[in-house]
């Protein structure tokens, strides 16, 4: 196994050159259980009693030049291995990810950044159907982030084809026609003075191959983008931020574009307690076709007693999957109760 690493990692170049061996590291197993209930009037909500069980693991180690790398494997949902990543952290280049679709590369990792008690608006059980960005976060990616240089990170992704899968060691996805993606973002947080050491300003795009799909031969490239801030005073957090999904696909009927703005604010009352309300627009545009909208709003409570936390989401959507029908309007409360372990 310690050949293998030292093999893998020699190739990178610059503060990873010196790397000739791993020190021996260790791993943690932590998790979590959510029960909930779902009531959503005037829709079916059929059986409301949901579980989550979710494990993560952990593993950290050293290198023998000072670098430190990180293993995180989740299993969440009911699913098989549903996320993981790879990150080495460089003395003095940054981190580098490989990442099989978790989230947490690119401009995924700010598809809805607002501030809330428990959940995003549209991440409550009342479903919404809203298309959300995702870059190359959706398939297997290699990933940059800068150290922090007066509070201004950079971070940069890549994937060989953004076609939202994930592969093996060893494993190719196969050819879809969708080629190479690329995300950029820089994230902003001042610390400077009581009042900006609270701002976080982020702004990001990416841009995804298409010409090579064979029905799609006089397509444009995908492109997405995202800008922000949150600013957080006292016990208050608020913010704002609008994110756009450009398809590139000329003919009828295909993807124009989705535009996206939501904000939120919360209020911690205490250690325990905090509550928040949030709201999302969004429209969707087909080529040679009006645009449609969805709204959704939700105001939300959660309270924490040690390991164990109680969340109440009580959520209206309107024009749900950008429908128009009468049953695409919902009003929904979700009730949750939450054990650490």
């Amino acid at each position: 196994m310690t050949k293998i690493t030292k093999l893998g990692l020699s190739a990178l170049c610059g503060s990873l050159a010196a790397v000739v061996g791993a020190n021996a590291g260790e791993i943690s197993v932590s998790g979590g259980a959510t029960a909930s209930w779902v009531s959503n009037s005037g829709n079916s909500t059929g059986n409301p009693i949901g579980l989550n069980s979710g494990l993560t693991f952990k593993g950290s180690g050293e290198l023998d030049g000072g670098q430190t790398f990180a293993l995180t494997l989740t299993q969440a949902d009911q699913t098989a291995w549903s996320a993981g990543s790879l990150v080495i952290t460089t003395n003095n280049f940054g981190k580098i990810r490989i990442a099989l679709a978790d989230g947490g590369s690119g401009i995924d990792a700010y598809d809805d950044k607002m501030p809330t008690a428990w959940e995003e608006t549209w991440g409550t059980g009342t479903g919404t159907g809203v298309d959300l960005i995702s870059g190359v976060g959706a398939s297997t990616n290699i990933g940059w982030v800068s150290p922090s240089i007066a509070g201004i990170t950079l971070s940069a992704a890549y994937a060989g084809a953004n076609d939202g899968k994930v592969n093996n060691d060893k494993g190719v996805s196969g050819g879809t026609g969708v080629g190479r993606g690329y995300d950029v973002a820089i994230n902003i947080n001042p610390q400077v003075g009581d009042m900006l050491s609270g701002l976080n300003v982020f702004v990001g795009g990416s841009q995804t191959e298409q010409e090579m799909k064979s029905n799609l031969l006089t397509a444009d490239d995908k492109k997405e983008v995202v800008a922000g801030f949150t600013m957080a005073l006292g016990p208050v957090t608020a913010g704002y931020q609008r994110t756009g999904e450009f398809g590139g696909e000329r003919a009828v009927s295909k993807l124009d574009y989705y535009d996206n703005r939501s904000w939120g604010i919360s209020f911690n009352v205490n250690d325990d307690l905090s509550v928040s309300y949030g709201e999302l627009e969004s429209w969707k545009k087909l080529t040679g076709s009006v645009k449609t909208s969805m709204e959704a709003e939700s105001l939300q409570l959660a309270y924490t007693m040690g390991g164990a936390s109680i969340k109440v989401a009580d959520t209206k959507v309107d024009n749900a999957t950008y429908s128009s029908a009468a049953s695409a309007d919902k009003d929904g409360l979700t009730l949750a109760l939450s054990l650490a372990f």
